[in-house]
């Protein structure tokens, strides 16, 4: 297999010959017909009357709109019946692979299930992370006569997960258990699933599957995972068999985040009457090292030291590294820089900091020779080098040129006339579904094309994930657009920021997608926190923060730049912690500056105790300096970082 950086060389080349055309073509702008919008919404609403003289006029009126198969769709998931089954398949068969299959094979699948149809359920069933539909295949599949030494062994995997699945799993899991598969080994990886990362509540179930004499092992199991503490008492342990030790591993190794004095004491006295694994120690080791790491605890380098420099992994290795460069140790940097694995020595990051100890011993000559090299690079490290040196910046712009003609050949493709309609429509979420699964269908050099007509159309996050997703990142322009330019502007000005800023942050936070959606319930273009917004908002307004509101572009833009000027002025102008405080809470970075001891700002940056938030400072520093380049002058942005201190 390519490794990234490879694959991102090989593509680089592919299309190099199209970053220079005999002549650029014209934007490829796609237009709406509005009257077939209308007709188009007005049919929808209709689709469960299919037999309404009234639908059927719209219907026909639609034989040449993209999005008229939707109302074929629509029109079958309202009622299904077994006397579909024919127009259901040919619908399945026509659109495989597509969303407009995807959604009517699941309905039809849990259909014939309900109907206890298991042959038709088997002709129509396809692959599926679905467990519910899995299950429901496997158990069909067992009717029909298939060897249960065929199914039941595709069944472990199905029952070994940290969480209860569906109950129609049940009648395959009993008979899986009938069949003698359900071992305690079995158990006790799910136990353990279900314990780290999982649903401790299924713990008490699954210990009641375990003999009598190793219940009281889960029930430990369960104690610890719900109190930590517990690993303090050895008492609780009293076999020092294999499984306890294993459950004290895993106590010992989330003990150590809430109580790092506690659990060092803990595994000091474990390690006198239990007998760890080799493979039980490194873990333990590496969880220690890495929390004590973050928590800057005077044992961190005692911890890291423990490591096996050889076969540390990225995270790791940058812990190890930042107890050097949090206290400047210089010569100890260079040092283990050198002896770093092979697989990370061509890491622009080390390459940086070698080239920076190297001047801070003295060896200024070769050490900016090798900041020269880095400043060619278009990244937060070239940057960062460029400015050392007083170098410009090289952003390596590279632009992706097609003909008319290519770019017609692709949008003639029916999922382009669909993402893009939806996309017309404002239905982003259908959107999207159906650009992924066009791009199933292109290949690489047809899925740029499609990405610069995405931007030639305004929908930028399309064309950011898919230039990433093919690997190529030097049509600059393409991957850090302008979008929402007007909003952008306009509101920083109001808040008397810099707009580069705003638009990095903006880029960093959603590509642009303003209907995003986090995992934590931010929202928008710069991803606002409803509670944070409720902060933003004057007192007359305060009852229209929805969901609703803060998915409207303007709204999101005014409010985010508005809390950016607050932790702006918050942090006295310094926009580095402005910036971190954005993404990680202005008291988390409050509570990383007490007491901490004044370095380099490109130092208090790389040992950031958050990974997330330490690439997000250094993602929107690259960004915005890629947003505010002037060909052939020094970044003032990157000056000022390099001859900034932060802390006291």
């Amino acid at each position: 297999m390519l490794t990234s950086l490879v694959k991102t060389i090989l593509v680089t080349l592919a299309f190099i010959s199209y970053s220079l055309p005999l002549f650029a073509s014209k934007p490829l702008k796609l237009t709406s017909d509005k009257n077939q919008q209308q007709i188009f919404i007005k049919a929808e609403k209709l689709a469960h009357k299919k037999n309404s003289a009234q639908y059927q006029t719209l219907y026909n009126q639609l034989h040449y709109y993209p999005l008229q198969p939707y109302l074929d769709q629509k029109r079958l998931l309202h009622s299904m019946r077994l006397s579909d089954a024919v127009e259901i398949t040919a619908f399945l068969e026509k659109y495989q692979g597509s969303p407009l299959a995807r959604k009517v094979r699941k309905r039809w699948l849990n259909y014939l299930a309900n109907k206890k149809q298991g042959l038709l359920f088997l002709q129509a069933y396809q692959p599926t992370s679905n467990a519910r539909l899995t299950c429901l295949q496997l158990n069909f599949s067992l009717l029909s006569g298939l060897p249960e030494s065929v199914v039941l062994q595709q069944v472990t995997k199905l029952w070994v997960v940290g969480k209860s699945q569906d109950k129609a799993c049940d009648p395959l899991f009993d008979r899986w258990q009938k069949a003698g598969y359900r071992t305690n080994d079995v158990i006790w990886q799910r136990i353990g699933l279900a314990a780290d990362g999982g649903k401790h509540t299924l713990i008490p179930y699954l210990t009641k599957l375990l003999p009598p004499e190793q219940q009281y092992l889960a029930s430990l199991w369960h104690k610890v995972r719900r109190d930590t503490s517990m690993v303090s008492k050895l008492k609780y342990f009293p076999n020092r068999s294999i499984r306890e030790t294993e459950i004290l591993t895993y106590g010992l190794k989330r003990f150590i985040w809430r109580y790092p004095d506690a659990a060092i004491r803990s595994y000091r006295k474990a390690q006198q009457k239990f007998t760890f694994t080799s493979t039980q120690k490194r873990e333990i080791t590496e969880k220690f090292a890495l929390a004590l790491a973050a928590k800057n605890h005077h044992a961190a380098r005692l911890w890291l030291d423990k490591l096996d420099f050889n076969s540390l992994n990225q995270n790791m290795l940058q812990w190890r590294l930042s107890q050097a460069l949090r206290n400047k140790d210089w010569q100890r940097l260079i040092v283990e820089l050198k002896q770093l694995p092979t697989k990370h020595k061509d890491d622009l990051k080390w390459k940086y900091w070698y080239a920076r100890a190297l001047i801070a011993t003295g060896a200024n000559e070769r050490g900016k020779y090798l900041l020269q090299q880095i400043a060619n690079e278009r990244h937060y490290y070239g940057f960062l080098a460029a400015s050392y040196i007083q170098a410009p910046a090289n952003l390596q712009h590279k632009p992706l040129e097609f003909s008319l003609a290519e770019k017609r050949k692709v949008i003639n493709y029916s999922a382009a006339k669909r993402a893009f309609e939806f996309h017309n429509l404002g239905r982003y979420r259908e959107a999207r579904s159906e650009w992924n699964y066009l791009l199933t269908q292109l290949n690489n050099r047809e899925k740029l094309i499609a990405a610069k007509i995405a931007n030639e159309n305004q929908w930028f996050d399309r064309t950011i994930f898919t230039l990433a997703n093919v690997g190529y990142l030097d049509d600059v322009a393409l991957r850090f657009p302008k979008a929402f330019d007007k909003e952008i502007k306009r509101h920083a000005k109001i808040q008397k920021i810099a707009p580069s800023w705003a638009f990095a942050i903006t880029r960093r936070e959603s590509s642009f997608m303003s209907d995003a959606h986090s995992p934590v319930g931010a929202k928008g273009l710069m991803q606002l926190m409803p509670n944070t917004a409720k902060t933003l908002i004057s007192t007359r307004k305060k009852g229209r923060v929805t969901s609703q509101y803060l998915l409207n572009a303007d709204n999101n833009i005014q409010l985010g730049t508005k809390y950016l000027k607050i932790l702006l002025d918050k942090n006295k102008g310094n926009q580095v912690l402005a910036t971190a405080a954005y993404n990680a809470g202005p008291y988390r970075v409050k509570s990383w500056l007490k007491g901490a001891k004044a370095v380099p700002a490109d130092i208090w940056i790389e040992t950031i105790p958050y990974k997330e938030t330490r690439n997000y400072v250094k993602s929107v520093l690259a960004y915005q300096e890629i947003y505010q380049h002037q060909p052939g002058q020094v970044s003032q942005l990157f000056e000022q970082v390099i001859n900034m201190s932060i802390g006291d």
